[in-house]
């Protein structure tokens, strides 16, 4: 999700709730407690250089449990974050403690954000040497007459 995607989306809520794949919420009393842009540079396994932009949220549990994100708050926070460090419209990577931090891609299914588990890849298959995965043939599907019933082949 982009950033202008969740500003459209914030401005016909009442409320700001988050949810992870697996059904569990975010705590109604979390906190935004970082908006940022994250920059990766970095070489893959087959030798490309890469660049990656993200925005980052971090998502916050802490003991103030009357604490309540209104969508037009985090528009608010949205508004300064775009001002001061002069973001650009990139999608959205979310960080969220769990038994570690934990980096999510957004999504959005009608009444509330999903934190969308993010996976590893390897970005230069052709050149990293994992083989790629061979095709299954059905013996019965051979055309070969030496080990039938009766040839004498065993």
């Amino acid at each position: 999700m982009k950033l202008s995607e969740i500003k459209e989306i914030l401005a016909t809520l009442n409320n700001v709730e988050f949810q992870l794949e697996n059904g569990e919420f975010v705590p109604e009393h979390f906190h935004v407690t970082e908006i940022g842009v994250i920059i990766k540079n970095f070489i893959d396994c087959g030798g490309t250089i890469r660049n990656e932009k993200v925005i980052n949220f971090q998502l916050w549990n802490a003991n103030d449990f009357e604490h309540r994100l209104k969508p037009a708050k985090l528009l608010n926070i949205i508004q300064l974050s775009e001002e001061q460090l002069h973001i650009e419209d990139s999608e959205i990577e979310v960080e969220y403690q769990s038994t570690t931090i934990g980096k999510y891609d957004l999504d959005f299914n009608g009444s509330h954000f999903i934190l969308k588990n993010k996976q590893t890849a390897c970005l230069a298959q052709d050149a990293c040497g994992i083989p790629s995965e061979k095709q299954k043939i059905k013996l019965s599907e051979l055309n070969s007459s030496c080990c039938t019933p009766n040839s004498g082949c065993c």
